[in-house]
Parts: structure tokens; C-alpha cells; sequence
């Protein structure tokens, strides 16, 4: 991890910093896709089409072109759902960063730097539903920068800043689709608590599903 440096957000980071949330969520679109076809839903809606079709029209060329319109169709809707994602989370605190984070007590979010270039980020603060954790948030790297060892640092730093601040475990949330995530907080010593659906209709659908993880912050002297 040669010349790379983490340190706390500055202001003049704010572009390099949803530039990366943009392009890493963006990433997760074509896996979410395939996701999305496999689900039996799906597969039995394109089949009565293309079946239906078929028997009422007695052509090959009807049915595959409908079937066709509803893939690209679906893939259209999957990445304005995405997009819809990225544009909530950039109002809620990527576009105010200094506020959400930099001034809140027990919240911090820190930059991964190399060669005077942000490449990687993270952030935590106090989960609202388990007291005694801070949440791991908004994790991301440059494609470029990975295979570097910079999510495992800056897994290490929320986790330093979290037994500074006296919290017994880190918290967070990554979906079925982010695969090399998860096993980065596995790696990493984190445990998979549970996992739940989206409570919205069209995550159900999708049976687009969020996995829980937990890092249990060990004292010092506890292994003694």
C-alpha cells in the first residue's frame, strides 16, 4: 500500500468523493440485472409472454422482439432505480459531508490518498437502531486503486476510531449483489447477523436482499 495515505475529508474533496460513490455504485447495475432475472417471478412473467404470444400469433419473431423489449426494459428500470439510489444518498449527506459527518458527535469520514488524488473513502456514525455501534457507511475505492490493500485500511481505521470512541461493535449493510464486499468484511473478521428484503414492492419483486454484519471491537488485555 505503498504511498497511499488515509486522512480526514477536507471540503476541495467533495467531487473526487461522489465522483467514486457515483462510479462504484454505478458498477453494481449489471450484477443487480442478472439478480433480477433470475428471480422465479421474472422468469415465469417473460415466459407466459413469450407463450402467449407464440400461441396467438403464431410467429417466432413477435414473442422474441416482446421478450426483448421487456430485458431492455427491465435494465432501463434497474438502473434509474440505482440512480435514484445515488441522487437520494448524494442530498442526504454526500453533498454536506463536513455537516453530516465532520461536525456530529461520534461521526467522522476519511479519504484514502495517493499521489495528491483521492481514491477511496469511508465514513461512520452512530447506528439509530443499535445504540452501541457506529455504522460503516458509503465504503468505496477506485477500480483503478484496487487489489491495494485500501479497504482493508480504511476498514481498520473506522474500526480504531470505534474502540476510541468506546463503542462495542462496528455495524453496516451491503447488498446480495456487492459479492466482493462481502467477502472483504469476512475477511476482515466481520460476522453476517442477518439478512432482510427491502420493505419496498419492487425490492420484493426483486427479492433484492441487505446482509447485516458486525464487528465486535476487541479490548485491550481481553485475550489475556
Amino acid at each position: 500500500m505503498a504511498n497511499i495515505q488515509i486522512r480526514k475529508y477536507r471540503d476541495d474533496d467533495a467531487e473526487a468523493v461522489k465522483e467514486i460513490f457515483t462510479l462504484g455504485m454505478s458498477e453494481h447495475v449489471p450484477s443487480s440485472f442478472m439478480h433480477c432475472l433470475k428471480q422465479p417471478l421474472i422468469q415465469m412473467v417473460l415466459m407466459c409472454v413469450f407463450c402467449a404470444l407464440m400461441t396467438s400469433s403464431k410467429s417466432f419473431l413477435l414473442p422474441i422482439l416482446a421478450v426483448t423489449l421487456l430485458l431492455a426494459g427491465t435494465q432501463q428500470f434497474v438502473v434509474y432505480m440505482f440512480n435514484k439510489y445515488i441522487e437520494t444518498s448524494l442530498r442526504k449527506d454526500l453533498n454536506n459531508i463536513s455537516e453530516t459527518y465532520l461536525k456530529q458527535k461520534d461521526s467522522s469520514f476519511w479519504v484514502a490518498e495517493s499521489e495528491g488524488r483521492v481514491v477511496g473513502m469511508v465514513a461512520c456514525l452512530p447506528n439509530e437502531n443499535a445504540p452501541e455501534c457506529l455504522e460503516l457507511k458509503r465504503m468505496s475505492v477506485r477500480r483503478s486503486h484496487r487489489g491495494m490493500g485500501i479497504a482493508k485500511a480504511l476498514c481498520r481505521t473506522v474500526a480504531e476510531f470505534t474502540r476510541d470512541r468506546g463503542y462495542a461493535a462496528v455495524i453496516l449493510y451491503t447488498s446480495v449483489v456487492q459479492v466482493d464486499a462481502q467477502k472483504l468484511y469476512e475477511h476482515m473478521g466481520y460476522e453476517k447477523m442477518r439478512e432482510f428484503v427491502i420493505p419496498e414492492f419492487v425490492a420484493k419483486i426483486m427479492n433484492f436482499t441487505l446482509f447485516e454484519y458486525k464487528f465486535y471491537i476487541q479490548r485491550d488485555g481481553e485475550n489475556d
